[in-house]
């Protein structure tokens, strides 16, 4: 019994996370390798174990010498960002696929999705010692909010993150150009973390008319960088 619970509990965890990926590969002309994107999926994934170490740190070591609340909210967001980032990086830099501009945003979403998985994985496991399908309920309401909340929330920070590393594509400031991309992508990591904590009461509207601007100046990104990838092409 408790098996099966977990195993809804992951796949019920998983979907917001793929679904998303699945729309954003959509955009990619040139389909990347399966075999890359699950393994950049995974390693961010497997990222969110250093990424929850840093954030501890940060809180119980620094927030005890400078006390403010919004300080907190871009520290934290400042690490995940900083660390998917990485997690990308790590998977892709080196392999032969990573050919073009625009890969750099379908990895860093990809990164992403794996990160998100876990949390929603975590949040998830409140239910896991039931498989009564109302017990249920609440965890899918909240992936559901997810969904179109902190799960979208990372493919566009990150995607932020991919196209300025895109931007930058074997050019003298690269490293200037993901600095900036990190910046964007805290920057909005702490608006939508700023609408949840002001506007508890209508929370969804707010942050996710927020989301919605976001994924269309993401998506006109994504077609910049096809357009100048046909030009460089012709």
């Amino acid at each position: 019994m408790v098996i099966l619970s977990v195993f809804i509990t992951i796949v019920a965890a998983l979907l917001p996370a793929i679904i998303w990926l699945l729309f954003f590969l959509k955009e990619d002309v040139h389909p990347e390798p399966k075999r890359l994107i699950i393994y950049t999926f995974c390693v961010g994934a497997i990222i969110s174990l250093p990424v929850l170490i840093a954030q501890i740190i940060f809180q119980n070591v620094l927030l005890e010498l400078i006390r403010n609340a919004f300080l907190l909210m871009i520290g934290l967001a400042v690490i995940e960002e900083v660390f998917k980032f990485f997690a990308a990086y790590f998977a892709v830099h080196k392999d032969p696929a990573f050919n073009e501009p625009i890969d750099a945003v379908v990895y860093m979403i990809a990164a992403a999705m794996g990160f998100a998985s876990i949390e929603n994985i975590f949040i998830a496991s409140q239910n896991i010692n039931t498989i009564h399908p109302l017990a249920f309920a609440p965890t899918l309401i909240t992936l559901a909010l997810r969904f179109v909340g902190a799960t979208l929330l990372h493919a566009l920070a990150s995607g932020t993150v991919g196209y300025f590393w895109a931007k930058g594509w074997r050019k003298p400031d690269l490293r200037n150009q993901i600095i900036i991309g990190v910046v964007g992508a805290t920057i909005i990591h702490f608006v939508f973390n700023y609408l949840v904590l002001k506007f508890q009461n209508v929370t969804l509207f707010y942050s996710s008319l927020f989301l919605v601007v976001a994924a269309f100046f993401l998506l006109n990104d994504f077609e910049k960088l096809k357009t100048a990838d046909k030009e460089r092409k012709m």
